[in-house]
């Protein structure tokens, strides 16, 4: 069983006060292939949140097991939520799960956008596209909501801009605060939709028939504009290159959305998700995020 834990996993596991969780991996992935009578191979890399490999059961079929890195929130039971309510659709099949290991069994799929080497204006329609798949209404799913989203999020992003070294300007942290404020005072649930939570070229693998579909979703009821928002906060070197504005009101002619709140998440988006890649040592996106979050105070939106 080959046990190499992508670094980026072993170094979140420690963010999250997580690293007994590390050392219990051998033990924990023997019980599972026991019980579910799995063989496990090849571990995937590529991973920030979990631990991804190779499976196959009993009688031949190819899968995936994927384990969490515990948090103190919710994120295996809520991942569990929109997989089993996409049901296949715009996201990849469930299999079976362990809820109280974090541990769930997948179809498995083909690479990724990534490993194909995708161009950018080729996965952005793609992306797009996959992530209005899985909107619908789901009230009552106990999915977090928009502005629960937005307020953890302007809690977080002040104590690890301090805690990093202040990586980029002040500026940019008081807009994403501003726009985490609107879009928390925004929310409604009338007009919440099951998310992904992170349509991203890493989430986005090839299907049999060459289309793509979406993994490790991270669940959330909100505005579909969120799960643009992150379109926004991806490839911030061609963002900055095109003009910023310009995706969001791209994003929002593809969908029907909206414009300035596509535009807002994804303010929100790349500031927390720059520091965070910072944190763990994902370069150079941390610091491409953070550089982009500071051209993009100066933007004129409409």
């Amino acid at each position: 069983m080959d046990l190499a834990i992508p670094e980026v996993v072993r170094r979140k596991a420690e963010l999250e006060g997580r690293a007994s969780w590390v050392d219990a991996l051998p033990a924990v992935l023997a019980g599972l292939a026991e019980e579910w009578s799995l063989t496990i191979g090849p571990v995937f890399d590529g991973g920030t949140e979990a631990f991804v490999a190779a499976a196959v059961d009993a009688a031949g079929a190819k899968m995936v097991l994927k384990l969490m890195v515990p948090r103190g929130t919710d994120v295996v039971a809520d991942e569990i939520t929109v997989l089993r309510l996409a049901d296949g659709d715009g996201c990849v099949r469930l299999l079976r799960v362990d809820l109280d290991r974090g541990a769930l069994l997948l179809e498995r799929l083909g690479p990724s956008m990534f490993d194909l080497g995708l161009p950018f204006e080729q996965r952005l329609p793609i992306l797009a596209d996959l992530a209005a798949r899985i909107w619908r209404p789901a009230p009552d799913c106990g999915l977090p909501t928009g502005a629960q989203k937005a307020g953890w999020l302007a809690e977080l992003i002040p104590s690890q801009w301090e805690s990093l070294g202040r990586p980029c300007a002040e500026a940019a942290i008081e807009h994403a605060l501003t726009c985490a404020s609107r879009r928390g005072a925004a929310h409604d649930d009338e007009r919440a939709r099951l998310l992904h939570g992170d349509v991203q070229q890493w989430n986005a693998l090839q299907t049999p028939d060459g289309s793509f579909t979406l993994i490790d979703p991270d669940g959330l009821l909100a505005e579909p504009e969120y799960d643009l928002g992150i379109l926004m906060r991806e490839d911030p070197v061609e963002l900055v290159r095109d003009g910023p504005f310009a995706r969001a009101q791209w994003l929002a002619n593809r969908t029907g959305c909206d414009a300035l709140a596509i535009w807002e998440w994804g303010v929100i988006e790349r500031v927390s998700t720059g520091l965070l890649a910072a944190a763990v040592g994902l370069q150079p996106a941390g610091d491409q995020m953070l550089r982009a979050a500071e051209v993009a105070v100066d933007v004129a939106v409409d």
